[in-house]
């Protein structure tokens, strides 16, 4: 699994706790000051299983609570759920400060990787 962004994103790096406050919908900007658009897979996706819990080293059930929290509190907002690899493909190419994930076997060369460190 991969982190993927934007192509002109100015990041190529991102800190695993950036990235949980990212995908924890609690950091809506970049450092460039551009919104965060998050995109996620459907929460019994096998790809969003293995990217809770390899990359954020988080189950999946605790970002939807994360969600839940920030919704029913009047914080935030649920993340882009889309249905399949070439949805968040074209997405993520597509929408500025887009942010999102998938096989690193499917990245295209419309996305950026973004390595955390």
């Amino acid at each position: 699994m991969v982190v993927i962004a934007f192509p002109s994103t100015s990041e190529k790096t991102i800190s695993r706790s950036s990235l949980r406050a990212i995908f924890g919908m609690r950091l809506s900007k970049w450092p460039a000051d551009t919104p965060v658009k998050v995109f996620v897979m459907k929460d019994d996706a096998p790809e969003h299983n293995a990217f809770s819990k390899i990359l954020l080293q988080v189950f999946p059930h605790q970002l939807r609570l994360a969600w839940d929290r920030q919704v029913f509190s009047g914080q935030g907002q649920y993340p882009e759920q889309v249905a399949s690899t070439q949805e968040m493909l074209f997405k993520i190419a597509s929408i500025p400060g887009a942010i999102g994930y998938i096989k690193s076997s499917e990245v295209t060369k419309n996305v950026r990787i973004l390595q955390i460190r």
